[in-house]
């Protein structure tokens, strides 16, 4: 390892412009002729659309065009879809209902968009959408999804009746069941999985530009896969042909699983620029984020987890509830089933699983993969039960957990996934250790002379990251291949472009895949670019999401770095008069092992390109392009350990104590994988203390749409985090790397929970312990 090759704690590229406000968002983009969009939104739940009158508006100051629904269908534009298709347990397709990108007939959610606006400012256009007059016919409403399945609920689609989208079943029923019905024990809990709102800092943003005269679309957008976001505008949505949309996705501050869908917005202000003859640029604010962004989670399930007489776990059932939202979101129908029942192994080598899905419509936002989507719902609901059947059977959690872990690997869990490599045991071990777990009972009775509640909790999870291969994922229902795709150019000077289908939206990808070309080749960090973010530079890829960038897109880099390389010595060796096989690659030079020749990798690259002394048959040029689609997932796991202390008077939680220990496999850069963790269990907090969307169960109306009443994490809600990294480098790919984004947000809200119930002495508590709620806990347990 060098100073600046894989492995080292070097300092993000990126940062610099970011942290003096040179950073380039899609709201900074300005083209000529450039006007403003505002969106007209129902602010009913349900409701049919008996008219719009936009008679008004369009007569008022600086108005372009105000466009609805109907005028949108008539040009052909396509319904929003889901990408993954699931079928029923009984064979049937899921039950997709009409999303149009502008409601024409019906309203489903309040926020659910109607017509479109455009004028020269951004103020002029919310004036005028502010005028817009909509003929609603209000319609019953139904919020929560286990309501929504009872006889006589509100429909939302005619083709999902009784809001059943799905009813979707994995594992083996009858081997569960008679593990229960042989148990020497069975423990049974009901897991509430709160609703969320992601939050990016930097809201969603769209800019759609149509070139008449090259009948050309450009759109600007805040995505984490813009190649993704062509195709199904292109494929999909008839918004235009494939080879006339450019879509760029800029610099994105944030994105945790919210910015990977296609929204009404792109599809909109594309097709409003056309109509229009102007550019159009939409900028959501705060509050419409709260109403239009995916939102994460909201799973009810019912839990029986059964024990022989020697506390070996022998079976598992799970009945899920899952809400959807109004519509079925692009990769939605994926996170309650084979992102989520996927896992219900967890560490633990259980013979007999079965998991039952039901998905369900209601009259609220659309909900999607937020981050880790379907493996922190797994982890919650997996650890939660663990830790009470710890309780109810007298016998220490840590225990417990030790006793049944998966000790043998590969793994074949009885729910699809094959556990490649792993060491429970040690992540276990490191994390008590860090945490002084022994030293516990003291803590407790110091605290109780001060009139405090402590508890501890722990959680070890395991997650699937780098979602492969694409004919598995294809043979599951996915729409799209998860491969991905690199190119690297070395120029005649030497210098080195790296073009990648993944995109950075925040996890330093300009950093670390500029690290492995410095590992590689040898070359100064500064004479590396990272390219991505734009179909007309970059060749097909698919994005950044479940940890896969590193995984996946590091290694399709390594790919074509293997290329690259390979034909540099064929250069080098020609040139040298050496034979290939004992070129070197050193510090910046190509080398002739053993002796004293040797020549720059400037040299070589010059070489290249003058082709003036090039072996027989050799093209020019020193740039080649890969693609990598993995053999199989990768499993991260680890051992995350809380410890708080509870006033019993107020309700009030402080995490005294957080300890993470983690396998990653092996680490590209340190500090970056820090931070990730770090982020990752400032969410997991929020999940656990803080966090919880909710909505008015007969009006439909959103009770959290701004920051007054959904309560992110700040700085001091969070303690000083202990982390620790073991390593059992992932087999199936080179670098050996299995992913860290999401573990912080899988693994931390069980261990806050598990330590919380812990410390106040019952069980009864739900996602999101504030104040209010543990407190209530507390007084109905005495």
């Amino acid at each position: 390892m060098g100073v600046e090759g894989i492995g080292a704690r070097v300092t993000r590229k990126e940062d610099k412009r970011f942290l003096t406000g040179k950073g380039r968002y899609t709201d900074d983009m300005v083209v000529p002729g450039m006007k403003f969009a505002s969106f007209v939104r129902s602010p009913y739940a349900h409701a049919k659309i008996k008219g719009v009158d936009a008679s008004a508006a369009k007569a008022m100051p600086g108005v372009i065009d105000v466009l609805d629904g109907r005028q949108l269908l008539a040009d052909g534009i396509g319904n929003l879809i889901c990408g993954w298709m699931i079928h029923s347990k009984d064979g049937t397709p899921m039950k997709m209902g009409a999303w149009r990108p502008l409601a024409h007939e019906t309203v489903r959610y309040v926020g659910d968009a109607v017509a479109i606006v455009v004028a020269d400012t951004y103020g002029e256009a919310c004036d005028a959408a502010e005028a817009v007059v909509v003929d609603y016919e209000e319609l019953p409403v139904v919020t929560e999804a286990v309501t929504a399945l009872e006889p006589g609920a509100p429909q939302l689609h005619p083709e999902a009746p009784g809001n059943l989208i799905f009813d979707w079943e994995i594992g083996d029923a009858a081997a569960a069941d008679r593990a229960i019905a042989s148990a020497a024990h069975v423990t049974e809990i009901e897991i509430h999985n709160n609703r969320l709102s992601p939050n990016p800092m930097e809201p969603r943003a769209t800019l759609g530009i149509y070139d008449a005269a090259e009948d050309h679309y450009t759109c600007y957008t805040t995505s984490q896969n813009p190649h993704v976001a062509r195709l199904v505008m292109s494929a999909f949505y008839n918004v235009a042909p494939e080879n006339k949309l450019r879509v760029i996705a800029p610099d994105v501050g944030g994105g945790f699983g919210s910015k990977i869908y296609i929204y009404p917005e792109e599809i909109v202000c594309l097709w409003a620029s056309k109509k229009t003859g102007v550019p159009v640029k939409w900028t959501s604010d705060r509050t419409e984020a709260f109403l239009t962004d995916a939102h994460g989670r909201d799973h009810v399930s019912k839990v029986k987890m059964a024990f022989d007489k020697d506390n070996n776990v022998i079976g598992l059932k799970v009945d899920t509830i899952a809400n959807l939202g109004a519509y079925m979101s692009l990769f939605s129908s994926s996170v309650p089933t084979y992102l989520y029942a996927t896992l219900l192994s967890g560490q633990y080598a259980i013979p007999a699983i079965h998991c039952n899905v039901r998905t369900v419509y209601t009259n609220t936002v659309p909900v999607d993969a937020y981050r880790g989507a379907g493996r922190p719902e797994a982890t919650y609901l997996l650890e939660r039960t663990m830790e009470t059947a710890a309780r109810e059977l007298g016998v220490s959690p840590a225990e417990l957990r030790r006793q049944n872990f998966i000790r043998t690997f590969p793994y074949q869990t009885p729910v699809i996934m094959n556990y490649d490599a792993g060491n429970y045991e040690a992540s276990l071990e490191a994390a008590m250790g860090a945490a002084d777990w022994n030293g516990f009972p003291a803590r407790r009775a110091e605290s109780e002379r001060r009139g405090m509640k402590r508890g501890i909790g722990m959680s070890c999870y395991i997650e699937a990251c780098g979602i492969a291969p694409s004919a598995a994922v294809g043979s599951l229902g996915a729409g799209v291949g998860l491969w991905e795709s690199a190119e690297v150019r070395v120029n005649a000077v030497g210098t080195v472009e790296v073009l990648t289908g993944s995109h950075s939206h925040g996890q330093g990808h300009e950093t670390t895949f500029a690290q492995l070309v410095c590992e590689r080749l040898g070359v100064p960090i500064e004479n590396v670019s990272i390219v991505h973010g734009d179909t007309d530079k970059v060749q097909m890829g698919m994005g950044t999401y479940g940890s896969r960038s590193g995984a996946v897109g590091m290694s399709a880099i390594v790919k074509a770095l293997d290329k690259v390389e390979a034909k540099a010595k064929k250069i080098a060796a020609h040139l040298m008069e050496a034979d290939e096989s004992d070129i070197v690659i050193e510090n910046g030079e190509l080398k002739v092992a053993g002796t004293d020749k040797s020549l720059p990798w400037f040299q070589v690259a010059l070489a290249a390109y003058t082709a003036h002394n090039l072996p027989g048959g050799m093209e020019p040029g020193l740039k080649e392009g890969a693609f990598y689609d993995p053999s199989n997932f990768t499993f991260p796991a680890g051992c995350y350990i809380a410890e708080v202390e509870v006033d019993p008077e107020t309700g009030k939680t402080t995490i005294v104590q957080f300890v993470a220990a983690d396998d990653f496999g092996n680490i590209i850069n340190p500090m970056i994988v820090e931070g990730q963790v770090h982020g990752g269990i400032a969410q997991g907090v929020g999940q656990a203390l803080l966090e919880g969307v909710r909505y008015d169960p007969t009006t439909g109306q959103l009770l959290t749409a701004s920051y007054m009443d959904y309560a992110m994490p700040r700085a001091d809600d969070l303690p000083s985090f202990s982390l620790s990294h073991q390593n059992t480098p992932c087999p199936g790919n080179p670098l050996g790397i299995k992913g860290c984004g999401e573990a912080g947000a899988i693994g931390s809200p069980p261990a806050l929970i598990n330590a919380i119930t812990d410390a106040i002495g019952t069980n009864n508590l739900n996602m999101p312990a504030t104040p209010l709620a543990v407190w209530s806990a507390l007084q109905a347990a005495e």
